[in-house]
C-alpha cells in the first residue's frame, strides 16, 4: 500500500509550490493549501499497480537521475531552483514520452484539486481571491429517513432479492420489487449521507461520495472518470439532467442489437413511470451565467436550444435555492433533487427492504449455474471490517459500468464481451472569459442544451453542448497549466469564466478488466472518428461563446490555444482552424467522463451480448444486471433516466417472471 515517507511529503510540497506559486497580492502558495493526508488517501484508492507507479514517480523526483528526463541538471527536484522546477514540469507536459505526460498530469491534478477544492479544514484563502463564496449556510439537521443496517460482527442475511448498488439502476429495482412484496436487501459500497452530511466542499465530498475519492481514471491517466459511490449512487451527485433517450438511439438499439423491447409501449411506460416518480420538470425560473450564455449565443447563431428537464421538487425562486442548486453535484443538502435516495430507496425501505451501506461486494456466489447470493465486507463506523454473507434467490448487480463487469469477472463469469464496449461520452471543457461576472457556481449546473451537432454527417454520432459545474477544484483541473503564475492568475478570474462542455456520443469503445486483486482496470483511447466529432463540437462551442459576448475563449488543449473576440467578432480564426492539426495524444489535453456505459450489454445475440433481453446474464441463471452497463451502446444523452427506465422495465419482468420476448408489444 502506498505511503508517504518524509522525503515523498517534502517533494510533494515542493511540487505544490511550483504548480501554485504565491502571488504578490498575498495568495498563498500550494503547500499551504494541500492536505497530504487526503492525497495519500486518494492514492490508496487506486489499483495496486497504480499505487506502486505513483510511489516510483515521487522517488524518481528525489534522485539526481531526474535530470535525464528533461536534459537538465543532474539534481533532485528539491535541489533545483524555482525556475528550473517549473521548466522540468513544462518539459514533462509536452514530452514525447507518455509516462512523463501521465506523471505530470497526475501530479498537477492532485495538487490543484486539493488546493482549490479546500482540502484543509479552514476556508481556503484562495476562495476569497477567486470570488468564490463556497456553499451557503448549513441546512437544519433532520433525522435520516432511512434506517440502515449496522452489523458489528460477521453476519449472514437471507432474502428473496439481493440488489448490489443503489443508484439509478439498483435503487429503482429495490423500490419496485420491495413494493411488490419481495424481501429485498440492498448492499451499497459507499456511505449513507443526508442533509448536513453534505458539506458541499469539493475535496470532502469527492472523497466521500465518488468512486476512488473522485480520482478514478483510465490506466494511462488521460481520462478522469466521475462515478457516484454512495447511497443513491450517481443520482445523488449528478447534475440533475433528466433526458429521455432519443428515439433514434432506441431504434438503433432495437435494430442493431436485436433488442426490440426498446421500441415497445412497455418501455415507454417505464420511461414515463420513472419520470413521474422523480419529478422531472422544467419549472425552474433562472439560468446561471454560463447557461444564459449558451442560450443567447446559440440563439444569435440561429441554432435551436432547449430547456433541460431536471428532477427537482420543492424549488422556490429564492436566491437561497438558486445558489444552492450549483452545489448539488456535491450532495443536495436541502433535499430538492429527487434521486433514488429521496424516492425509490425510501419507498423500498418503507416496504421492508433492508439497506446496508459501506459494504463492498467481493463476489457473487454461484452454484449449479445459478446465483445464490454474495460475499462482502462491511466497514463499521469504528473502521472495523467484518464479513457479510448473503443468501438470495435472485441477485441484481447495479454497480455501474466500471464496477459491475469487475464484480462479474471476480465472480467467475467469462463471457468474451464482458467488460468490452466501454462507452464514456468523452467530454472536453471549452471555457471563456466574459466582461461581466458569471458566478457560474450558482444556479442549476445544466439547464440549457444545444443539440445541433448530435447527428453529424448522416450518422447517429456527434456531440451535445451543455454546461458543467464550475467549482474551483474541478475548474483548476480542466484549465490547462502552462506555468504556475499563468494558471494561478487564470483561476483568479474564475468569477468571470463561463464554460461549455462538448459531450461526445462515442462510436468506438474501451474495456474494463481486473488486476490480480480483482480491482477494476480501465482502458480507453479516443478514436480518430470520435475525436473529429468532438472537435466539431469544440468549434461550435467557441463560436457560441463569441456570439454570447466572450472576449477570450480557452480551447481544450494542453498548449492553451486562446481565441480573442471583440464585439461578437472572432479576431484570430486561424487559431480555431489549426486546432484539428495539433497533436491529440493521451494527456496532451483534458478528457473527462461522467457517464460510463455498455460493458455488460444487452442484446438478442448471446454470442456477443452478455445479457439476455430480460436483464439476466446468459451464463448464470437468476443473476441480473440493471445499470448503464446493460445499454447496448451509449445513450447519447445524460443516461440517468434511461438507466432508471431500463431498471424499471427489468423489475417488471422480474415481478412477472416472464421473458421479455413474451411481453414485447411494439409501438
Amino acid at each position: 500500500m502506498f505511503s508517504l515517507t518524509p522525503d515523498r511529503s517534502a517533494v510533494l510540497q515542493a511540487l505544490a509550490d511550483t504548480f501554485i506559486p504565491p502571488l504578490p497580492d498575498g495568495s498563498p502558495s500550494g503547500s499551504a493549501g494541500v492536505n497530504l493526508d487526503k492525497l495519500q488517501d486518494a492514492i490508496r484508492e487506486q489499483p495496486e499497480g497504480a499505487q506502486a507507479e505513483f510511489g516510483k514517480l515521487l522517488d524518481l523526483l528525489e534522485k539526481p537521475l531526474l535530470g535525464l528526463t528533461w536534459f537538465g541538471p543532474l539534481k533532485p527536484f528539491r535541489k533545483l531552483e524555482p525556475a528550473q522546477r517549473e521548466q522540468l514540469l513544462q518539459s514533462w507536459a509536452s514530452s514525447n514520452v507518455p509516462q512523463l505526460r501521465k506523471g505530470f498530469q497526475a501530479l498537477r491534478k492532485l495538487c490543484t484539486l486539493l488546493y482549490y477544492g479546500g482540502s484543509m479544514a479552514a476556508v481556503p484563502a484562495a476562495w476569497g481571491r477567486l470570488g468564490y463564496p463556497g456553499p451557503d449556510e448549513k441546512p437544519v439537521d433532520t433525522p435520516k429517513p432511512i434506517r440502515t443496517l449496522r452489523p458489528t460482527e460477521a453476519t449472514t442475511y437471507e432474502c428473496d432479492v439481493l440488489v448490489i448498488g443503489s443508484g439509478a439502476g439498483g435503487g429503482v429495482v429495490a423500490g419496485e420489487l420491495a413494493q411488490a412484496g419481495q424481501d429485498v436487501l440492498v448492499l451499497e459500497k459507499g456511505p449513507y449521507c443526508h442533509g448536513c452530511d453534505f458539506t458541499q466542499r469539493e475535496v470532502d465530498m469527492l472523497g466521500k461520495l465518488y468512486d476512488a475519492k473522485g480520482t478514478l481514471s483510465t490506466q494511462d491517466g488521460s481520462i478522469g472518470i466521475l462515478a457516484g459511490a454512495c447511497l443513491g449512487g450517481g443520482t445523488t451527485v449528478n447534475w440533475a439532467g433528466a433526458f429521455r433517450t432519443p428515439d433514434y438511439v432506441l431504434q438503433e438499439w432495437a435494430r442493431e442489437h436485436d433488442a426490440p423491447h426498446f421500441t415497445t409501449l412497455e418501455f415507454k411506460e417505464s420511461l414515463n413511470a420513472v419520470a413521474r416518480t422523480i419529478g422531472v420538470n422544467t419549472n425552474y425560473t433562472r439560468h446561471n451565467g454560463q447557461n444564459q450564455a449558451l442560450w443567447d449565443g446559440s440563439t444569435k447563431l440561429g441554432q435551436e436550444v432547449k430547456l433541460i428537464p431536471r428532477n427537482e421538487k420543492g424549488l422556490s425562486d429564492s436566491d437561497t435555492h438558486f445558489r444552492s442548486l450549483g452545489y448539488t453535484t456535491l450532495g443536495d443538502a436541502h433535499g430538492i433533487k429527487q434521486g433514488t435516495l429521496n424516492t425509490y430507496l425510501l419507498t423500498a425501505f418503507e416496504h421492508g427492504a433492508r439497506i446496508l451501506a459501506d459494504t463492498k461486494v467481493d463476489r457473487v456466489t454461484i452454484a449449479n449455474g445459478r446465483a445464490t447470493g454474495a460475499e462482502a465486507v462491511h466497514t463499521t463506523e469504528k473502521g472495523q471490517q467484518i464479513r457479510i454473507i448473503v443468501k438470495a434467490k435472485r441477485v441484481v448487480v447495479a454497480g455501474g459500468a466500471i464496477q459491475t463487469p469487475a464484480l462479474l469477472l471476480r465472480s467467475g463469469l467469462k463471457h468474451p464481451h464482458l467488460g468490452r464496449h466501454l462507452h464514456l461520452h468523452p467530454t472536453v471543457v471549452v471555457g471563456a472569459r466574459y466582461p461581466q461576472a458569471m458566478n457560474s457556481w450558482h444556479g442549476p449546473s445544466m439547464s440549457v442544451v444545444n443539440d445541433t451537432y448530435t447527428q453529424l454527417h448522416g450518422t447517429n454520432f456527434g456531440a451535445k453542448l451543455e454546461t458543467p459545474p464550475t467549482h474551483p477544484g474541478l475548474l483548476s483541473m480542466v484549465l490547462p497549466w502552462l506555468s504556475g503564475q499563468q494558471h494561478h492568475e487564470l483561476l483568479r478570474d474564475a468569477s468571470h469564466l463561463g464554460s461549455f462542455i462538448v459531450l461526445t456520443r462515442d462510436r468506438d469503445g474501451g474495456r474494463v478488466t481486473i488486476d490480480k486483486n480483482g480491482a477494476s482496470l480501465i482502458d480507453y483511447a479516443l478514436s480518430d472518428f470520435d475525436r473529429a466529432n468532438m472537435l466539431e463540437g469544440v468549434r461550435a462551442a467557441a463560436h457560441i461563446h463569441v456570439a454570447a459576448g466572450a472576449t477570450q475563449v480557452y480551447l481544450p488543449h494542453g498548449t492553451l490555444p486562446t481565441l480573442h473576440a471583440k464585439d461578437g467578432v472572432l479576431q484570430n480564426p486561424e487559431v480555431l482552424d489549426k486546432l484539428p492539426h495539433l497533436s491529440w495524444k493521451s494527456n496532451q489535453f483534458g478528457l473527462y467522463s461522467a457517464h460510463q456505459m455498455s460493458t455488460c450489454r444487452m442484446g438478442g445475440d448471446a454470442a456477443t451480448h452478455p445479457l439476455k433481453l430480460n436483464g439476466e446474464t446468459v451464463e448464470v441463471h437468476n443473476l441480473f444486471v440493471a445499470d448503464g452497463s446493460a445499454f447496448p451502446a451509449c445513450s447519447g444523452v445524460n443516461p440517468m433516466l434511461t438507466i432508471m427506465a431500463l431498471a424499471h422495465f427489468t423489475a417488471q419482468g422480474m415481478k412477472a417472471g416472464r421473458s421479455v420476448e413474451a411481453r414485447a408489444e411494439v409501438v
